[in-house]
């Protein structure tokens, strides 16, 4: 009976219309090609899994494992069981199946292990999604719309453990996600073990980091950022993807992010004096690997090594921002090209990659490449990712080339998903869940048969500023369920279904223990008014659910008062509040005291920016296993602007303000990074009023910050103002590393 009463709970929790009932859409994601619900009900407690060779065994295997880890009715083997797997030759489709429940079992069929391994994943979403144990009767016809369904992990800027990477993989298989493009290359680290170049690991898989984090406060010395998988870790990886369908395509990127190759072994550089250690720097590095036959035969060597090690028809070999200053300015590369009858160094790249792409295709592998590959001649067979937008896949399609859409930045991951002060650091974008669920997979620019060539869609994340784990699920999940809709099924768009069963979804994966980004789904508030009547405005980024809230301190229920429109409160009135679909509880009970201060404080996640040039939510340099603050600054510009501030009676501010290292490669835009001279050694935090090129009203010096680890507090005098005006804070600084930011800003009387 323990298993009913977690799914008894586990139903009480997804929404009416998320549950599997024949008048609402079932609790599944992605949603099949074809559903017809029946009559009746079949009982999945006490029943037996009935399977005829190995491959059912293994879709059998991964049904009990998954009802038991949602909290389930443990499942057996029998030969007489009621949910049976069976062979079909006749259903067409390498991923295809049937699944068809009854009120006396439950059967699926295909004429793959893969086609019966996806229906195993179907059945427990309908068991998991469950009210009393009971599924209904279903008819279920289904295969994918694309066949490549992609996540790509980048493994370079931060490592991630083994651990991780299967988590991941298992997950992905619960959404049918079938593709894992790792990322094990880069200028901030190499992350593969290759045994006829060691240096590649022993150096390349070090970094001393940015900032305060690079040095041991105790004893002075530089801290190093490494790792690396062995090739043990790698095969073991590799077979638990196939166990899981997932095919892992490897990406070593070359020419261009190429400084983790080149400090290992500097033969291999466009200058005589390469960096001797990964960067740890983020942004376009200008280090190229020199197309010469030693680096051509080094690369095949490591090629080699590889293509060992993982089985998969595609080796991806980067190809992008290859910035041509060190091949331009090489004399021995610019005779080569004029050798090789080429056109410009563009050209050369086009010539080395195609180089590459004849050495793979001579080991039986297609080449993949991002999408500037289409600048050069390359292989027919080559597969182009298109990250420009779009564009690179049209462009591809119509030469005949295969392509997949990855687009930025919307399938770029490291993207915000919403403007809620607690996402986790990343770019600046907002991606949120329903313009993601907006793209449109089959581009009108291209023909019936030139979409022939799309092959599938993939989100990547870059993980610059996704240090932890816990960011990474956070970044992947839920967007990475919404791609596999995408995807599976290239669905016509309703999003108050798809919302319905993407609660489901998360519910499934919050009983698991799971992490996903939560964030969009709380409740924020705004407040206005004056000291003695408050009134505050509720929202929540992603659209989801009822707002419920309390005013006596109580925690929101099911059964709170609906938010309707702005409340008037009095001081001291304690507001709670939390969204709801249905039953289940999305995000976190939120928690305010409405009080005057709310009024004359603002965070700057809250405050406008002056300039979106590079916007970016970045940690603070803190030790790597401290609590890091998180904070909101376009890094070529650092400047906020709170719109109409309240500075009736208002005499002094107090800030909270941190500090960042400028570890951001931009080139020679570095030079547009510009600061006000500061009267100080330490500079000044300056408040304007009304613009940017206002009056200075407050000029409050740092140097009381500057020997604080982590944020610090400064406060200053504001000569008296009145009425509502917008204040511009910026500082001055003699120059960009490190360069300050505001975290929070309070106005006092």
């Amino acid at each position: 009976m323990r298993g009913f009463l977690v799914l008894s709970l586990i139903a009480a929790m997804v929404p009416a219309a998320a549950r599997a009932a024949p008048s609402g859409p079932l609790p599944l994601l992605p949603m099949p090609a074809s559903v017809e619900v029946g009559a009746g009900r079949f009982v999945v407690a006490g029943a037996a899994i009935s399977v005829t060779d190995d491959g059912g065994k293994e879709a059998g295997s991964r049904l009990r494992d998954l009802v038991a880890r949602s909290g389930g009715p443990a499942l057996s083997f029998s030969a007489r069981g009621a949910i049976r797997f069976r062979r079909d030759a006749g259903i067409k489709g390498a991923e295809a199946y049937r699944l068809v429940v009854t009120p006396a079992g439950a059967t699926i069929s295909a004429a793959s292990d893969a086609g019966l391994y996806y229906g195993a994943e179907t059945l427990w979403q309908l068991i998991a999604s469950s009210p009393d144990g009971r599924i209904p009767a279903v008819t279920i016809a289904d295969a994918p719309a694309f066949g490549w369904r992609g996540v790509m992990l980048d493994s370079a800027r931060h490592f991630q453990p083994v651990s991780y990477v299967e988590q991941l993989i298992d997950r992905m298989a619960m959404a049918k996600l079938n593709t894992l493009h790792w990322h094990l290359s880069d200028d901030q680290g190499w992350r593969i073990e290759i045994d006829r170049y060691p240096r590649l690991t022993g150096i390349g898989g070090c970094r001393q980091e940015a900032g305060a984090a690079g040095t041991d406060p105790a004893t002075g010395k530089p801290v190093r950022y490494c790792g690396y998988y062995t090739k043990a870790e790698i095969r073991a990886v590799v077979a638990y993807a196939r166990a899981h369908h997932v095919t892992i395509v490897p990406e070593i990127d070359m020419p261009g992010h190429a400084t983790a190759m080149v400090a290992a072994y500097p033969a291999l550089a466009s200058i005589p004096n390469p960096p001797k250690t990964p960067s740890n720097q983020w942004g376009v590095l200008p280090n190229l690997l020199d197309p010469d036959d030693a680096t051509l035969g080094f690369v095949d060597n490591m090629l080699d090594e590889v293509m060992a090690l993982f089985p998969g028809r595609y080796i991806h070999i980067g190809g992008d921002e290859a910035v041509k200053d060190q091949w331009k300015a090489n004399p021995a590369i610019q005779a080569q090209i004029k050798r090789l009858g080429l056109k410009d160094e563009n050209a050369l790249q086009g010539w080395f990659m195609a180089r590459l792409g004849d050495y793979l295709d001579k080991h039986g592998r297609r080449m993949i490449g991002w999408d500037e590959i289409l600048e050069g001649q390359v292989p027919g067979d080559a597969t182009v990712m298109s990250w420009h937008g779009i564009d690179g896949a049209i462009t591809a399609a119509r030469s005949g080339h295969d392509a997949i859409l990855a687009p930025a930045p919307i399938f770029y991951l490291d993207n915000r998903q919403s403007d809620s002060p607690g996402e986790p650091p990343g770019r600046g974008a907002i991606i949120d869940w329903q313009k993601l669920y907006g793209f449109d997979p089959a581009p009108t620019e291209l023909t019936a048969d030139q979409r022939r060539h799309l092959l599938g869609l993939q989100v990547n994340l870059w993980t610059e500023h996704v240090r932890t784990t816990d960011y990474a699920d956070r970044m992947i999940w839920p967007r990475a369920a919404i791609l596999a809709e995408l995807a599976w099924r290239n669905p016509a768009k309703d999003w108050p279904d798809f919302s319905a069963r993407l609660v489901a979804a998360m519910t499934r994966w919050q009983h698991m223990g799971l992490r996903y980004d939560k964030a969009p789904l709380d409740v924020e508030a705004r407040f206005s008014g004056s000291d003695d009547a408050l009134t505050v405005a509720l929202r929540q980024p992603a659209a989801i659910g009822t707002f419920r809230y309390t005013t006596d301190g109580s925690a929101p229920s099911p059964r709170s008062p609906a938010y309707q429109q702005p409340l008037s409160l009095s001081p001291g009135t304690p507001l709670m509040a939390q969204a709801f679909a249905g039953d289940v509880a999305l995000g976190e009970p939120q928690r305010w005291l409405a009080a005057p201060e709310l009024l004359r404080t603002r965070s700057a996640s809250e405050m406008e920016l002056c300039s979106d040039a590079i916007p970016l939510r970045l940690e603070d340099d803190g030790p790597t296993d401290g609590v890091r603050k998180i904070h909101w600054a376009d890094i070529m510009h650092p400047c906020w602007i709170w719109r109409a501030a309240p500075l009736d009676g208002v005499t002094r501010l107090t800030a909270t303000v941190g500090r960042q290292p400028f570890n951001f490669a931009i080139g020679d835009d570095i030079k547009k990074v510009v600061f006000e001279q500061p009267t100080t050694p330490a500079g000044e935090l300056k408040v304007r009023r009304d613009g940017c090129d206002g009056t200075v009203i407050a000029t409050v010096p740092l140097a009381a910050a500057t020997d604080t680890s982590g944020d610090a507090t400064v406060s200053g005098v504001i000569p008296p103002q009145h009425g509502a005006h917008d204040l511009c804070m910026t500082f001055a600084q003699t120059g960009p590393d490190p360069f300050w930011v505001l975290d929070r800003l309070t106005l006092g009387r």
